[in-house]
């Protein structure tokens, strides 16, 4: 049933297309924000807890406290004047409970909306008490008398016919539908899509396929470098949720809208076999193909793929990129393709975290860094991979003194000290020294430059020094919700210092190896 439009202090808020608008200004949000604030408005002056915002919002989808809190703050800054600096709250938090809608809402009616299109006069809206705050109901159409018929039982026959005809003619073609149906070849192949509710913004990233590639290492980890830049920008900067689902076995039903399926494919190709990376993008609501591609990579066009990959997809799901999406590419991307195999090469094995792939993967950072030294974030991927190391067995002297040495070095790059890794860096650093304070407050700063699992995987560390189990599992659920599978499960356990999923998070021991 479509809701009706609604204010709320004095924005108008039209929940059929996901708009907002106020004099001057017009925004269109997630439909997950429409949803938030249409609840908020069925409920206001009401205490909401996260549980209830997640069991009514949400509606079952595995979602944590830090998923509503992020959402609760995306809506309270589309609902601020960011032109005004003493600006009206529209969500407050009330500690240790919840949060409340403290604008005033008025629901507007059927009517006055259809008459204000006809008249072109302003909307008129129906307050709402507080005291049986709830939207109005959908009240039943007035029953008018139908207008005499002439002739009686004369002007119904000819009607009557019409009907019955019409009713043999839908028979027929319905029971010719069911006899040719079964035999009909279906236009687009079938997906295993949930029975329950999908989200139309939610994206699941999939690997398809096995090793039949003469190349296949290279490639793989090119599919894994490839997954993971797709992940976090579309996170960061789009209104798209996307789940990096390529260290992920499970193949069963899923709550996404869209699947992206990336493979490699080997086939033939102007006399001899030639392996393709074919790239597929399907929408779960009526399997209808939104984008597919096929990319024969070479040692010197990986680069040139990866744009455009990028650029088809920003255009099939319509989320342009923003210059400052374009800025963070230019700072985590090298200039030639070579260089970004070999980054990718050590970042897969980053995602490893066991300490021998973390050593070679500073082994292979070293050597891009030496070839390419302009390639400031290698730089602090590489920093980030010896500090890793360091948590787990330490340097000595001479080592950590080099490895502070690179990290102070990092602080007078103007490229990386607004980037996500800078703060992540120090996490681990302030972390290994037990400033938990000062690591929570630069965990929170990478957060907000960059939603990915690393930063919830640290997050969660935080909690637990804090003492803060509830809140650690959540940031962990989190971590894995957007890279499940078992490196994730790896680096929770591990990182930093040991952590039992079974007292912390019990819930993700459903995922383990073991299970």
């Amino acid at each position: 049933m479509q809701q009706p439009d609604f204010l709320v202090g004095e924005w108008h808020v039209s929940p059929s297309i996901n708009q907002i608008n106020r004099p001057g200004h017009s925004l269109t949000l997630e439909p997950r924000l429409v949803d938030l604030l249409l609840y908020f408005a069925q409920h206001p002056d009401e205490v909401l807890s996260r549980d209830e915002l997640i069991d009514n919002v949400w509606k079952r989808n595995i979602v944590t406290n830090h998923v509503v809190t992020q959402s609760i703050s995306e809506l309270r800054k589309c609902l601020r004047h960011e032109e005004e600096e003493e600006s009206p709250e529209y969500i407050v938090t009330v500690p240790k409970r919840g949060y409340r809608l403290a604008a005033s809402v008025s629901w507007l009616s059927a009517e006055s909306e259809i008459a204000s299109l006809n008249e072109g006069e302003p909307l008129q809206p129906q307050s709402v008490a507080y005291a049986s705050a709830s939207p109005p109901a959908v009240s039943q159409p007035e029953q008018r008398s139908a207008p005499a018929l002439a002739s009686g039982s004369q002007a119904r026959s000819p009607y009557r016919i019409w009907v019955w005809l019409a009713f043999i003619l839908s028979l027929a073609c319905g029971v010719a539908l069911l006899v040719v149906g079964p035999f009909s070849s279906p236009t687009s192949s079938p997906t295993s899509v949930s029975k329950g509710i999908i989200n139309p913004r939610d994206i699941d990233i999939q690997f398809s396929g096995r090793p039949t590639c003469t190349s296949w290492t290279r490639q793989s980890t090119y599919m894994m470098g490839i997954a993971d830049q797709i992940t976090n920008l579309f996170n960061t900067y789009s209104t798209y949720m996307v789940h990096n689902q390529t260290d992920y076995r499970y193949r069963g039903p899923t709550s996404a809208g869209k699947i992206l399926t990336i493979e490699f494919v080997n086939q033939r190709h102007y006399r001899e076999q030639q392996c393709f990376m074919a790239v597929r993008l399907v929408d779960n609501a009526d399997s209808s193909v939104m984008l597919d591609r096929r990319y024969f990579i070479t040692h010197d066009n990986q680069l040139a793929i990866q744009h455009d990959l990028l650029k088809s997809l920003s255009q099939a799901l319509q989320q342009p990129w923003s210059e400052k999406t374009q800025r963070s590419l230019n700072i985590m991307l090298p200039k030639q393709s070579e260089a970004l195999q070999q980054y990718y090469e050590a970042h897969s094995l980053l995602l490893k975290g066991d300490p021998d792939s973390l050593t070679r993967a500073s082994d292979i950072l070293d050597e891009l860094i030496n070839s390419n030294p302009d390639y400031f974030f290698a730089q602090a991927e590489k920093a980030l991979v010896d500090i890793l190391r360091h948590t787990g067995q330490p340097f000595d002297d001479p080592q950590l003194a080099l490895l502070q040495q690179k990290i102070s070095q990092l602080e007078k790059l103007p490229e990386i000290e607004d980037e996500a890794i800078y703060f992540q860096i120090n996490t681990i650093a302030l972390l290994n020294r037990g400033k938990i304070d000062l690591a929570a407050q630069q965990i929170n700063k990478s957060i907000d430059l960059e939603m990915s699992w690393l930063n919830y995987v640290l997050l969660g560390k935080v909690y637990e020094m804090q003492g803060q189990k509830r809140l650690a599992a959540d940031a962990y659920i989190t971590a894995f919700n957007l890279r499940p599978g078992d490196n994730i499960l790896y680096w929770i356990r591990n990182t930093i210092f040991q952590t039992s999923l079974a007292e912390v998070a019990p819930y993700l021991n459903n995922f383990t190896q073991e299970k």
